[in-house]
């Protein structure tokens, strides 16, 4: 089974952020980066998946040069390989802009699974996941808790309002978007920093997907 985990970057929750007197942006030179928390989960959802049913996990960041060690850090924790598209102006974009880039990696690698955090820290839109599965045509699912891969098909278990919960099966090749905290961690081990020096990262340009699209750029 193939498993692509779409994977962002972004600032420490610690950190402190300021914008600069006439700026539209905050000032990145003095932030630490980490792996958005949700993706986190996301990943170890995708991790546990592979360990049940074989395969192979593919991470998928869009993001600057800055972002290379959030996929070293997903590689070593038990990712195959990564693929990077390197794009630095990705806080000008909106959603559709960014989830149109993603697709178009995650299209090339005809996956079974599309997994994605809920949202992001940073933005919190909550939106990437669900446009990522429109843009590819597949069926898609939200604030999942629990899944279960049967033949062909994938079970979910979905949080709902007021402590209630929904059971939905999809059929394979699928996008869910992973709750935070269905799950623990895992820490990088010595020997998955160790091999996550000769994985693979495709480095790949905005250009070479078809652009980041100007019409969406805010």
């Amino acid at each position: 089974m193939k498993i692509v985990v779409a994977l962002k970057q972004v600032p420490s929750r610690d950190s402190a952020l300021r914008v600069p007197a006439g700026e539209a942006w905050i000032d990145e030179s003095d932030l630490t980066y980490e792996i958005n928390e949700p993706d986190a989960y996301a990943l170890e959802a995708g991790l546990q998946l592979k360990e049940q049913h074989g395969g192979e996990v593919i991470v998928v960041c869009a993001g600057p040069e800055r972002a290379s060690p959030s996929i070293r850090e997903a590689l070593a924790k038990g990712a195959d390989r990564a693929v990077h598209i390197q794009e630095d102006d990705l806080h000008k974009a909106d959603t559709l802009s960014v989830a149109t880039l993603l697709a178009a990696a995650i299209r090339a690698e005809s996956p079974d699974l599309v997994l994605t955090g809920l949202q992001s820290d940073d933005l919190g839109s909550g939106q990437t996941g669900v446009v990522i599965a429109e843009l590819l045509g597949l069926p898609g699912a939200t604030i999942i808790m629990a899944v279960e891969v049967q033949d062909g098909a994938v079970r979910v278990k979905r949080e709902l309002e007021d402590g209630w919960f929904q059971h939905v099966t999809l059929p394979m090749p699928a996008v869910l978007t992973i709750q935070s905290g269905i799950n623990k961690l895992r820490y990088a081990t010595l020997m998955g920093i160790k091999k996550a020096k000769t994985k693979e990262v495709k480095a790949m340009s905005a250009s070479d997907l078809g652009g980041l699209p100007a019409a969406q750029i805010v």
